[in-house]
């Protein structure tokens, strides 16, 4: 079984010395540009224009979108309260800089919407799933958090989205997510040994996220709704089917409410 090494205060070294590559400020800063609008504190994150849709109609998005690279941005509110919506930021490297630029423009709260393909029976497409912490399998979250088997999610905004998820009318679970940079390369083999790691379920931008937010000193979790899967070694894909589209909808509302008690904490 894998331990949770503890994480390192924002820039201060992990236990194990990285070396000096890692000691050294980046040349490359992500700073808010001269005459750029900030975000609001809480960002939505998700990686799918639908759920992005659906997410700016709930919040009632208004105004003309912006765009960060290819991702758009939406402001919103829920309750009263300000929001940022902003996608797509698919796959880990595209996902990190686009939170690192979130934050850098204000963000201090990242909930994140995404799917993920289960790897344990019992956790089926249209079920939810509240990551405890990412497993890194991508290239990028190594450059936050190296050394480090596990990457915990947030346990302030986790615990919100727990609460939330309490009597929801489908079935949830919490566990590890295992990150992968490879859509095409989930093998077996590679789901046998994230399981024997102690994974229940696969995506491609975790690790990342909560990486840079520890690194960064800002909270970061997320919800996932189980799109496809993995567990019999065969790809059982879902992600168009109603049970899935049932389950977005239950999850985009919680993340909403995660995100309302969150700025209200």
């Amino acid at each position: 079984m894998l331990r949770i090494r503890a994480f390192p205060e924002p820039g201060a070294l992990p236990p194990e010395d990285p070396g000096a590559e890692g000691r050294e400020e980046a040349l490359i800063q992500p700073r808010r540009r001269p005459g750029e609008a900030e975000v609001t504190p809480t960002v939505v994150l998700t990686f799918a224009p639908p759920d992005h849709g659906y997410l700016c109609r709930l919040a009632t998005a208004r105004g003309k979108p912006r765009r960060l690279w290819d991702c758009t941005l939406r402001e919103g509110t829920w309750d009263g309260v300000p929001l940022t919506i902003a996608a797509p930021a698919l796959g880990a490297p595209y996902a990190a800089m686009v939170a690192e630029r979130l934050i850098a423009l204000g963000a201090r709260h990242l909930f994140i919407l995404g799917w993920c393909g289960s790897l344990c029976p019992g956790s089926e497409i249209g079920h939810l799933f509240l990551p405890v912490g990412a497993l890194p399998g991508d290239g990028t979250s190594p450059h936050y958090a190296p050394n480090h088997d596990i990457i915990p999610a947030d346990e302030t905004l986790s615990r919100l989205l727990a609460e939330g998820l309490q009597g929801v009318p489908v079935p949830w679970e919490r566990g590890l997510v295992w990150s992968t940079d490879a859509f095409y390369r989930e093998t077996p083999a590679l789901i046998r040994r994230c399981r024997e790691q102690g994974a229940k379920a696969m995506d491609l931008e975790l690790a990342a996220l909560l990486a840079v937010a520890r690194f960064r000193g800002v909270r970061a979790a997320g919800l996932y709704i189980v799109s496809d899967e993995l567990f019999s070694l065969t790809w059982r894909p879902g992600g168009a089917s109603p049970e899935f589209r049932r389950a977005r909808e239950i999850a985009a509302r919680v993340v909403l409410d995660a995100a309302r008690e969150a700025h209200h904490a």
